[in-house]
């Protein structure tokens, strides 16, 4: 069974605060889900740290790296 841990994301649309669940077994997959506020399409990628902790980070479906 994975850990899901919750994080909180500022929608990159409208800036609410948004509590979100990441799959630690999604490291290096991006997803997209809908902000529950604005419903515009956030695109999540789930990442690892130095010291082995899973963050989220999100961008506007149109920006790019």
């Amino acid at each position: 069974m994975t850990a899901l841990i919750e994080q909180t994301i500022g929608c990159p649309y409208c800036g609410e605060p948004i509590g979100v669940l990441v799959d630690e077994s999604e490291v290096g997959h991006e997803y997209i889900e809908d902000c529950q506020v604005c419903c515009c399409p956030i695109v999540f990628t789930v990442h690892v740290d130095d010291q082995g902790d899973s963050y989220v980070t999100v961008r506007s479906e149109n920006d790019t790296y």
